[in-house]
């Protein structure tokens, strides 16, 4: 799920130099040399703007170029290819949660943060978030992590007023315990909106992640790497519910990360998003000065979750291996995280923090002030990995694909289910 903000030019624009700037790949370290051009490969924005500045002016004569790609799928296709062709990746790589065990396949092909001394700073991490990015002997570790995504649900305060709702977030926070609830407010808000062209979710894909991701500790792959789409009941319990919403009527059927979807932000064309602490800063981005003071933070129904998070790490192929991994200590440190949630609302994986008066004391102005340190880090000591196959992410498509198939009435929900488990089954492999 990062995971975020669409920058396809910029990544566009980076390709040429990336493939011939940042290739090499002896794997003996790289370069020693104190400068040069950093070139960090993200998906988003993961609000790293201001430590860059800052890792520059404590690094004379180096630059940070970054480039970053909107459509996470396309990145992740990219990345794979780069990694493998030993030749165009960036010096520093961020690795979406849902790709890190496909990564971990190659870890030959990364730096091993082991031989940099991470295994005497595990602590700044959640004990959970550092074992994802290390290989199942324990011997390589080829990311360290950035943010997790404790989920939240944020909404449109206008909306809800319109609507004949109530907007006070402990008060909207108890509309929906359930995810049955949840239906039923929406119900409640499409009686009360009185417009056709605005709706309470954006998209029954969202909602069904977020419901799939607080159901336990696998989705579609055991532990064994398994598939299990059909024999997790975790699956399809989440693919029903999100069918009732569709049923409903109050999803506006808007593919996320789509221009459509984008644009919706800003003009109102939905009134909740399942939100995990990344997508605030999404939000804010494409909502845009317009939504300030419109958007607040209320509960997830049900029993809270994960959705989200990434990793750092630094391809052999970089020939500023020695500078790309100080960077990535320095973005991946308590200040680094602590900045990008500043900056962009990304929950730290550094359990040090939660407990930090600089996040429990921060409140979003963009959300109503929302107290968003505390939302997010109440529940984060606690929170579960979720498992995620190597072929998680071509499933997660294939699903996501179905279950639009159903939103957009060219299926039943059976015959969305059946397509979802059979075109799941092939692209697992």
């Amino acid at each position: 799920m990062n995971s975020h903000r669409i920058a396809a030019l910029a990544a566009l624009s980076m390709v040429a130099s990336l493939g011939l700037t940042a290739c090499g790949g002896s794997g003996d370290g790289g370069s020693d040399s104190e400068t040069g051009t950093l070139r960090v490969s993200v998906f988003g924005n993961f609000g790293y703007d201001k430590l860059y500045k800052q890792f520059e002016k404590d690094h004379p004569g180096v630059k940070i170029v970054e480039s970053s790609e909107g459509d996470l799928g396309k990145y992740n296709t990219q990345l794979t290819q780069r990694i493998a062709a030993g030749s165009g990746a960036g010096d520093v790589v961020a690795i979406e949660e849902g790709q890190v065990i496909s990564m971990l396949e190659g870890a030959d092909k990364f730096v091993n943060f082991q031989d940099h001394g991470s295994n005497e700073k595990t602590d700044q991490w959640l004990p959970w978030k550092y074992q994802q990015a290390t290989t199942a002997d324990g011997k390589t570790t080829i990311g360290l992590g950035t943010d997790v995504g404790g989920l939240a649900m944020c909404y449109r305060t206008d909306l809800f007023a319109k609507a004949g709702l109530p907007t006070d977030r402990d008060q909207v926070s108890a509309l929906w315990p359930t995810w049955d609830d949840f239906i039923a407010t929406g119900k409640r808000f499409q009686s009360g909106i009185k417009n056709d062209k605005v709706h309470f979710i954006d998209a029954a894909t969202n909602t069904y992640n977020s419901i799939l991701m607080q159901s336990g500790d696998h989705t579609y792959f055991d532990k064994d790497g398994k598939l299990v789409i059909e024999s997790n009941p975790a699956v399809k319990d989440a693919w029903d519910e999100s069918v009732k919403m569709v049923d409903a009527g109050i999803s506006a059927k808007l593919k996320s990360f789509s221009n459509e979807w984008n644009a919706g932000f800003k003009n109102g064309s939905f009134a909740t998003v399942a939100c995990p602490a990344w997508m605030t800063g999404y939000i804010k981005d494409q909502a845009g000065e317009s939504g300030n003071g419109k958007w607040d933070v209320a509960a997830v129904p049900g029993a809270g979750g994960n959705w989200g998070g990434s990793f750092l790490g630094v391809p052999k192929q970089s020939k500023h291996q020695k500078l790309a991994i100080e960077l990535v200590d320095f973005l991946t440190s308590a200040d680094g995280q602590m900045g990008a949630f500043e900056e962009v609302g990304n929950l730290p994986s550094n359990p040090t923090l939660y407990t930090d008066p600089k996040l429990l004391d921060f409140s979003n102005p963009y959300f109503n002030n929302a107290p968003t340190g505390k939302i997010f880090a109440a529940g984060a000591s606690s929170l579960e990995p979720v498992f995620l196959g190597a072929k998680n992410v071509p499933v997660r498509d294939a699903v996501e694909n179905a279950l639009r198939s159903v939103e957009s009435g060219q299926r039943s929900s059976a015959e969305g289910w059946n397509a979802a488990v059979k075109d799941g089954t092939a692209a697992a492999g």
